[in-house]
């Protein structure tokens, strides 16, 4: 097993850290050293109300148990304040966790601009303003970890969930990003899907097995990705019940449906659908320079291919024999 995972003198801020979840990681960051920041701005499932008792409890569970934190009562979506806590109290950040959450639930049909507006201002908007605080503190110290919460809802769907799926899959896609800028800065951004018992899951899951899905059960993954000897960046883990998967993307084979001096049809698409659909032999992208040209296309298409992303062209070249090598 190796020895323990420290975290001493790291700072570590957990939003929604008053219950469920972000309690359970609250605690286990202290008891293993960390600085905690226990951020809850005190409401309930659906982010009606306020009140300090939720994160002031977990702050003293974690100093009755000889670890250092500190509360803070506000909003996600004052992600600047949020941060301001952790500087003033430990003169750093190092690990944030978006925990924050939570539940609008409606039918499409049902579903008002405000249940749209505030499950995206808390979810995607809030640890979007949070993160973007602590991003260039980061940055400087040359070291940050970064937790998004997705959701099984987001990856699949679920029914009277458009609104929280949504913003849930719109957090990967922010991950995945971050990821990617702040490599560089040794910043590592990855992104779960828990499946734990808590009081927004109350809502979609029978009660024994909410009781059986324990928080405790989904913190191990948060505090090995955050670990500064953790080299993972850019992964999407479902975790829950004591088991962990990782995901990735898979992509068909597809079929060419564009020929040399002939239209691309809507007709062409449809005879060539099952081709389009088959996943066997299914490629796994990674990036977005993995862009899917095979080598049986047109010679005139394979001569060159240009990609542009956030101001970097990259250019695609094919050998004779097939092979695609991008260039910047």
């Amino acid at each position: 097993m190796g020895s323990p995972l420290r975290f001493d003198g790291r700072v570590v801020l957990v939003t929604g850290a008053g219950a469920g979840l972000g309690r359970a990681y609250a605690l286990a960051f202290a008891e293993r050293g960390a600085l905690v920041v226990v951020n809850d701005l005190g409401g309930d499932f659906k982010g009606v109300g306020k009140g300090s008792l939720a994160a002031d409890k977990v702050v003293e569970e974690i100093r009755r148990r000889g670890g250092k934190a500190v509360a803070s009562y506000d909003s996600v979506e004052e992600g600047e304040k949020v941060v301001k806590t952790a500087l003033d109290a430990f003169g750093r950040i190092d690990v944030v966790v978006n925990n924050a959450g939570i539940l609008r639930d409606r039918s499409f049909a049902r579903i008002s601009d405000e249940d749209w507006d505030i499950i995206h201002r808390v979810h995607l908007r809030g640890s979007f303003q949070v993160t973007r605080a602590a991003w260039d503190h980061m940055k400087k110290q040359k070291y940050g970890r970064i937790i998004m919460t997705s959701s099984a809802s987001g990856i699949y769907g679920n029914f009277g969930q458009a609104n929280y799926s949504a913003a849930k899959l719109g957090l990967l896609g922010l991950a995945n990003s971050l990821a990617i800028e702040g490599r560089k800065s040794n910043i590592h951004c990855n992104t779960i899907a828990p499946n734990a018992g808590s009081r927004m899951t109350q809502t979609v899951m029978p009660e024994d097995l909410v009781e059986a899905l324990k928080p405790e059960y989904v913190a191990p993954l948060v505090l090995w990705l955050c670990h500064e000897s953790c080299e993972e960046n850019g992964g999407l883990f479902e975790v829950g019940a004591g088991w962990i998967g990782k995901l990735r993307w898979e992509r068909t084979l597809g079929a060419i449906v564009r020929q040399k001096n002939h239209p691309m049809t809507p007709e062409a698409v449809k005879a060539n659908w099952k081709k389009i659909c088959d996943f066997e032999n299914a490629s796994k992208p990674q990036s977005i320079q993995d862009f899917p040209l095979p080598s049986s296309l047109p010679a005139f298409f394979l001569s060159h291919f240009f990609l542009f992303s956030f101001g970097r062209s990259y250019f695609l070249s094919v050998t004779n024999n097939g092979e695609k090598q991008w260039h910047r």
